[in-house]
C-alpha cells in the first residue's frame, strides 16, 4: 500500500477524531453552564464547522510527509467556551479540558470490538470480506492516532488540555505566571516538537504501551487482503 492509500485512510479517522474531541469539550461545557458552543452552531458533528484551515489540513499533511507516511497529525478549530458561564469554574474547568481527551481515549478502545465485528462480518459474508478487511485498517490507525491525540492534549503547555490540570496543581503564584505563557504556547510547543524529540518519545511511551497491547489483541482477526498485507 502507497503513501497516498494510506493518508486516505488515515484522513477520515483523524477528521473524525478530532470532531469528537471538540464536540465533547463544547458537550461537557453546556452540561457544566456555558452554552457557548451551542449558541454559536460549533455543538455539531458537522466536520465543517471545526476545520481550521491550518491544523485540519495543512498540519496533517506536513506531519504525514514529514514522517515519511507513518503518521498525520493534526486538531480542530477550538470550540469557543466561556468559564464565567460555569456553575463551579474549578471543576467545571477540568471537566471540560479533560472530555476531549477521554472521548479519544474512550474511541481508541472502541476501535477494538469493532474490528472484532468486522472480522464477524467479512468471513461470514465473503461479498463484504475487502470492505470490512479495509474499515479494520482504518480502524487499527484509529487506535494508535486517538491515544496519540489523548497524549498530545495532556502535555501541560499552555493552551493544551493538560494545562488546565497543571495550573491547579500548583501554588496560586506559580500557577499565574505559569497561564501566562499560553501567549507563547504555541511557540513552545513548535520548539519542543522540532527539538525535543526525546522528550516527546518518552511522554508517548504509554501510547506505544496501550496501542501494542490493543494490536495484539485484534492482530489474529485482521482480514487479510491487499490493504492488509
Amino acid at each position: 500500500m502507497d503513501k497516498f492509500q494510506t493518508f486516505i485512510l488515515i484522513a477520515p479517522v483523524l477528521l473524525f477524531s478530532m470532531v469528537a474531541h471538540e464536540y465533547a469539550h463544547g458537550y461537557a461545557a453546556l452540561k457544566n453552564g456555558d452554552p457557548t458552543a451551542f449558541q454559536l452552531g460549533r455543538l455539531t458533528w458537522n466536520p465543517a464547522k471545526h476545520i481550521d484551515p491550518f491544523m485540519t489540513i495543512i498540519m496533517p499533511l506536513l506531519t504525514f510527509i514529514g514522517s515519511g507516511g507513518r503518521v498525520a497529525f493534526g486538531g480542530a478549530k477550538p470550540v469557543p467556551v466561556n468559564p464565567r458561564n460555569y456553575r463551579n469554574f474549578k471543576k467545571a474547568d477540568i471537566i471540560v479540558s479533560l472530555a476531549g481527551v477521554a472521548t479519544n481515549v474512550v474511541i481508541a478502545i472502541l476501535c477494538v470490538p469493532v474490528i472484532l465485528l468486522a472480522y464477524a462480518v467479512g468471513t461470514n459474508v465473503p461479498g463484504l470480506a475487502t470492505a470490512m478487511s479495509v474499515l479494520q485498517l482504518m480502524l487499527v490507525y484509529g487506535i494508535l492516532l486517538n491515544l496519540a491525540l489523548a497524549a498530545f492534549n495532556l502535555i501541560p503547555i499552555p493552551p493544551l488540555d493538560g494545562s488546565h490540570v497543571m495550573k491547579y496543581l500548583l501554588p496560586p503564584q506559580w500557577s499565574l505566571a505559569y497561564q501566562q505563557l499560553s501567549r507563547y504556547g504555541l511557540f513552545i510547543l513548535f520548539a519542543l516538537l522540532t527539538f525535543g524529540r526525546p522528550i516527546i518519545n518518552l511522554w508517548f511511551t504509554p501510547v506505544y504501551a496501550v496501542n501494542s497491547l490493543l494490536l495484539n489483541t485484534v492482530y489474529p482477526y485482521i482480514i487479510p487482503s491487499q490493504w492488509t498485507t
